[in-house]
């Protein structure tokens, strides 16, 4: 039943027998943590054989010959750039190999653009510095925007990408000079841009001339499901309007081999990529190739990468399943909560009854379960409508998520009693 058709008898009824089933679960001990898209044990064992791929002698040299032990190569050994071009649809030229870390390649590049500029004068010497954050969003972009003191604009994800009316209003101001973007299986709503959405992003035209879109694509080939989503090449709309030094796009194997051991890359275009290597030769001498080719090795090329996440796939569909399951269950017409059915990536979102996320995250936190805090999917943790989750279900066993869900809805609907009584009473 609609909670909202509920008499205060009613609800008083309903919260009583919440209330009961809460005590159990609490009395349970249970320590569950949803709170981070971490990779389970299981999915790391995967790709233990990896750590095999070069020990041989003469086996640490790239294909030209080259000593991955020794300095050098800068943008990264040439097969290890081809892996990374075939996965992101870009020209090898366009692609720098980094260190293990997204973040840290995007947290450099906004270094760079405060320090000395896109092409134009440093952001630091341009007063108040802005940037779009679509949300429900990814935390540590908000994160790094925060370190550099940029001010954040909340605009609201839609079922098929960032509200493109808002964005399209905002960059007419010359002091907004970026937007951070997930663009498939989005953090953490798993929603993946429309094409039309992307040729709207490709085909701006912000009043600041160094205007940059970080192009987060960290779920590329993240897929769970039999008919994944397809996301269009935002750097070939962005060459039909002349707007290829918009993008800086970035993905890693963090969630495809070891997160903290995997190999991250940045696609851009011929002049982002000379100015992010003119910063690199100042920054390093070069990044670890011995990495670089034992994933090249291990996965050989792109068909070989693809197949490997099937494994992953078998191993996270049966998670978030459970945890769908059992929302249809528990929250199915009782008008208190929403949530996707992402084809892929590693969250589920959810919202709860307007007003009461962070009493949710209390009630679970109490009984064994830690979630991401609510608020986090909002720049500056401020949620307006105080209602996202972000729920993370790769950790945890079935059997765990399982309880942890059941959780989990009980706290959202002894919440949604709480504040409707509140009304009423």
């Amino acid at each position: 039943m609609n909670y909202s058709e509920m008499s205060s008898e009613q609800l008083l009824r309903e919260k009583e027998e919440l209330q009961k089933r809460y005590d159990e679960f609490k009395s349970q001990g249970l320590s569950l943590d949803m709170s981070r898209g971490k990779p389970s044990p299981k999915q790391l064992d995967i790709t233990m054989d990896m750590l095999d791929s070069v020990k041989f002698e003469e086996a640490y040299k790239a294909e030209n010959g080259f000593d991955c032990r020794n300095y050098g190569v800068l943008d990264g050994i040439e097969e290890c750039k081809k892996l990374f071009a075939d996965l992101l649809e870009v020209d090898t030229k366009n692609i720098i190999v980094g260190g293990n870390s997204s973040l840290n390649m995007m947290f450099d590049y906004i270094a760079q653009c405060m320090v000395n500029g896109a092409g134009s004068t440093p952001w630091l010497q341009q007063g108040n510095v802005k940037f779009i954050c679509p949300a429900p969003g990814y935390d540590r972009h908000f994160g790094v925007l925060d370190f550099f003191g940029i001010e954040m604009i909340t605009v609201d994800m839609l079922a098929d990408g960032p509200d493109m009316d808002k964005i399209e209003e905002l960059i007419k101001d010359s002091s907004v000079k970026g937007m951070f973007v997930v663009p498939k299986y989005s953090n953490p709503e798993g929603i993946t841009f429309s094409d039309e959405c992307v040729r709207r992003i490709a085909s701006m035209k912000p009043a600041a001339e160094d205007f940059r879109v970080i192009w987060d694509n960290a779920y590329c080939v993240h897929d769970i499901n039999d008919t994944p989503d397809k996301l269009l090449n935002v750097f070939e709309a962005a060459k039909k309007c002349g707007n290829e030094d918009m993008f800086i796009e970035v993905t890693s194997t963090s969630k495809i081999s070891f997160p903290g051991a995997g190999v991250a890359a940045l696609a851009a275009s011929d002049n982002n990529i000379n100015a992010i290597k003119k910063r690199m030769t100042i920054q390093t001498i070069g990044n670890d190739k011995l990495n670089q080719l034992r994933h090249v090795r291990y996965f050989k090329n792109l068909d070989g990468l693809k197949n490997h996440m099937k494994k992953h796939a078998e191993l996270l569909k049966p998670k978030f399943e459970a945890v769908l399951r059992c929302f249809a269950s528990e929250l199915e017409g009782k008008g208190i909560a929403e949530w996707k059915n992402p084809n892929g990536g590693y969250f589920i979102s959810l919202n709860a009854l307007e007003g009461t996320a962070k009493r949710v995250g209390e009630l679970c936190k109490e009984a064994g379960v830690v979630l991401t805090p609510p608020g986090a999917t909002y720049p500056y943790g401020k949620d307006p409508k105080d209602s996202n989750i972000r729920i993370a279900p790769s950790f945890p066993s079935v059997e765990e998520l399982e309880k942890a869900a059941e959780l989990l809805a009980i706290s959202v609907r002894l919440a949604a009693c709480e504040k409707l009584l509140k009304k009423v009473m």
